[in-house]
């Protein structure tokens, strides 16, 4: 999706060059507008944002920027094209607390320091979203908002698709008829919603913006998610787990840049692990379930059990032994139809919700993680790290 977002970019050069040429420009912001001018919510949306770190995504000429500066926000004004970029560092060549940078913004994204408010006036749409949503997620602060619009309905009436998939639309130069076709995600809001959460972002709200014109089908989403201060967990149903799982081993897999977490088919992120067959050592368990799991090779030896967790679910006792590999070879993968999508997630930016013995294994191993989940009891062993 490189080239989409590639020729997109290019368009909204050609955008920008054609708007340097004119002598006519956009007022200053009173208040604040989305997408559709005296349409949608206002400024209100946002919150009190004196003192915050702000990221403006898509930034285009900077007034929405240049608005939230002038309320005492530290903002950075991020947008890929550079005759863009250039539109803005001449209408504001020094705001105090305005920052213009021209820059990808998920480049942007990995090299910052986290944010408190993203948000973006339909910029978002021209950007993959599995490309863009990790890096927004983990852009942000625990606790930490991002807003932003998407199309909806186009002026044509051509209403969203129902695939994460990019489609074309047109893009019109001002005061002319000339017509750039480029392409844009314009999706279902279930979509978007289903998307943020698979990335750890809790949804609050999703508000419809129409066009007041009547016959106008234009229309904008605006949603507005937030990054959780701690990390749920759920369990994967109400029913409890059969008997022959009564035992079993979470491994826990951990390099500079995070977690190996894949996602169940029923909704929850976990650790690999499962079942302890008869014969088998805690490790020799671990080692087996996560080479048939997420295709990762790691010796028996080259793990540390930490103990035994116990707790029960409904009437089966519950034992659950989380194991530390340290060494292991190869590169995740799927291979069982009930998980997949194994990633190595930031500590600090884990997914939700967990499943609760992956929960209560990474509390275990680290109890300064913020995860919230039933309550366990925890024997450790005083082993060698091969037991």
């Amino acid at each position: 999706m490189l080239d989409v977002e590639k020729h997109a970019g290019e368009i909204w050069t050609l955008y920008g060059r054609h708007q340097l040429g004119r002598t006519f420009d956009l007022p200053e912001l009173d208040g604040w507008a989305w997408d559709i001018p005296q349409a949608g919510p206002g400024i209100d949306t946002l919150g009190d944002v004196a003192g915050l770190r702000v990221l403006d995504l898509g930034a285009g000429v900077g007034r929405h920027a240049a608005r939230l500066a002038a309320l005492g926000a530290e903002v950075t004004a991020v947008d890929a094209s550079p005759t863009q970029h250039q539109r803005a560092l001449d209408r504001y060549p020094d705001v105090p607390g305005l920052r213009l940078v021209c820059a990808d913004a998920v480049e942007h994204l990995r090299q910052a320091a986290p944010y408190d408010l993203i948000y973006s006036v339909s910029g978002v749409p021209f950007l993959d979203p599995h490309r863009l949503l990790p890096a927004l997620a983990t852009g942000l602060k625990p606790g930490g908002r991002l807003l932003f619009t998407a199309l909806h309905t186009n002026s044509a009436g051509a209403g969203p698709s129902g695939s994460v998939t990019a489609r074309p639309e047109v893009l019109r130069l001002p005061g002319t008829d000339i017509e750039h076709r480029m392409h844009m995600w314009v999706l279902e809001p279930q979509l978007w919603e289903d998307l943020l959460v698979d990335h750890g972002l809790v949804v609050e709200t999703v508000t419809t913006i129409d066009s007041p014109q009547a016959g106008q089908p234009l229309s904008y989403r605006l949603y507005t998610a937030r990054r959780p201060d701690r990390v749920p967990s759920r369990p994967r149903s109400n029913n409890p787990p059969s008997l022959h799982a009564a035992v079993g081993v979470g491994v826990i897999v951990h390099r500079p840049d995070g977690l190996l977490l894949g996602k169940h088919r029923r909704g929850t992120w976990e650790l690999p692990g499962g079942s302890v067959e008869p014969g088998e050592t805690f490790a020799e368990a671990a080692a087996r379930e996560l080479s048939e799991e997420a295709g990762l090779v790691a010796d028996p030896t080259s793990t540390r059990v930490l103990g035994t967790l116990l707790d029960r679910v409904g009437d089966v006792i519950r034992v659950t032994v989380p194991v530390l590999v340290t060494r292991w070879s190869g590169a995740p993968q799927q291979r069982e139809n009930t998980i997949g999508s194994w990633r190595f997630w930031p500590q600090d930016a884990l997914p939700q919700p967990l499943f609760v013995p992956s929960a209560q294994c990474l509390t275990v191993w680290d109890p300064a993680l913020p995860l919230d989940h039933p309550p366990a009891h925890f024997q450790p062993y005083d082993v060698p790290d091969h037991a």
